[in-house]
């Protein structure tokens, strides 16, 4: 594999493939516990998406949100861990701020800075503080060529102006990472204490997905440390990278929870006193999500071994993997509905919950055409 030049401080060594299916064993369980579907529903409702106590576990007892952070700032694992923290959230459908955590989490240890990271990584490591990354404009793009998001040097200090949209947790987060365009480029900056921030305001987004929280976040000259050395653009695009291979990840959690369940009900659902899933047209269906699933499995985890190897190919295969999970996550919900007949359209129904994720994180981090569209001229450049 080719090497990247442009990555932030390593983290911690991943541990062994026993290990990961240990956490994988121990955070399915958890979340079985405080998961459950009305869990899940009655978390809709919140104002902040997410329990406090379920989040308090989450970060003291199982340490999620120190996965992928190195050592010296209270880290463990590497991406695998990260990755596999991720399926499971998925499979749960997860109301809490951990991938928006995670991703705030990789964007400050990317951009690099010694003090930033030894500020701000052991408290998000430890859970003392929640994070997200801001970094779509209100047009919708996520890499534009210059963002409209302005940071401007105000008496020695950076200052945000702009908007940022499809904020993961902005109601909440207690740190923004905002992707802002300086004189020299696209640069990483950190608000802290956002609930008290000067000159922001957070709104929330009427999303399709009740079941994760969005938002807007409005700048108007709110104070921003820097956090990238001068090397803003390829830190912008990594975090993006890893943003699309942690959701890849997710997404394929979801689809193979959609399936194994829609398999069991095809099993055990009796119809013209036959299981259904003995008809051949069930079968054929099921198959296919079958394929789809395992092969964007390969997908997602392929690009987090590209990740974990520094490989210089990782914009390749993120896009890859985004693309194609996320078109296999929405095939595998949709088929549920169908598979499961009239009960799969209702709203007390399960399926309506993974759909609706499934069609939202089809949108999220870029849409599979964009990177499609990446990914072709990156074969393209390509020596």
């Amino acid at each position: 594999m080719k090497a990247n030049p442009a990555t932030g401080p390593a983290a911690t060594p991943a541990t062994t493939a026993e290990d990961r299916e240990a956490l994988r064993g121990t955070l399915r369980a958890f979340f079985t516990e405080h998961g459950a579907e009305d869990a899940v529903r009655r978390l809709m409702t919140v104002e902040s998406g997410h329990d406090p106590v379920v989040w308090t576990l989450i970060t003291r007892q199982l340490g999620l949100t120190a996965l992928g952070l190195p050592e010296e700032y209270g880290g463990v694992g590497g991406p695998a861990e990260l990755a596999v923290a991720c399926t499971e959230a998925g499979r749960a459908l997860l109301g809490a701020p951990l991938l928006s955590t995670l991703l705030a989490g990789q964007a400050v240890l990317t951009a690099g800075d010694p003090a930033a990271c030894a500020d701000l990584l052991p408290r998000i490591a430890d859970g003392t503080v929640t994070g997200t990354v801001a970094v779509a404009e209100p047009d919708g793009r996520w890499r534009p060529d210059a963002y409209a998001t302005a940071a401007r040097l105000a008496g020695g200090a950076w200052e945000l102006h702009g908007t940022k949209t499809f904020v993961l947790d902005a109601l909440t987060a207690d740190l923004i990472v905002a992707v802002a365009q300086t004189d020299e480029g696209p640069g990483l900056f950190a608000v802290e204490n956002a609930s008290v921030a000067m000159g922001l305001t957070r709104r929330g987004l009427a999303t399709l997905d009740l079941t994760r929280r969005q938002g807007r976040l409005d700048f108007a000259g709110t104070p921003a440390r820097r956090l990238d050395r001068g090397d803003g653009a390829a830190a912008v695009g990594r975090v993006l990278d890893i943003a699309a291979v942690l959701l890849a990840a997710e997404q394929v959690g979801g689809a193979r929870y959609v399936l194994e369940q829609t398999a069991e009900y095809a099993r055990t659902r009796v119809q013209f006193g036959r299981p259904i899933g003995s008809f051949q047209a069930v079968k054929h269906k099921l198959a296919d999500v079958l394929i789809r699933v395992e092969s964007a499995d390969s997908a997602a985890f392929g690009a987090v071994a590209a990740w974990e190897a520094d490989d210089a190919e990782l914009p390749l295969v993120a896009a890859l993997a985004k693309a194609y999970c996320s078109e296999a996550y929405v095939h595998a919900a949709q088929e549920a509905v169908q598979v499961h007949g009239g009960i799969g359209f209702t709203w007390e129904h399960w399926a309506h919950l993974y759909l609706k994720r499934a069609r939202s994180t089809h949108e999220l981090f870029e849409a599979p055409r964009v990177h499609r569209e990446r990914m072709a001229g990156l074969l393209v450049n390509t020596p």
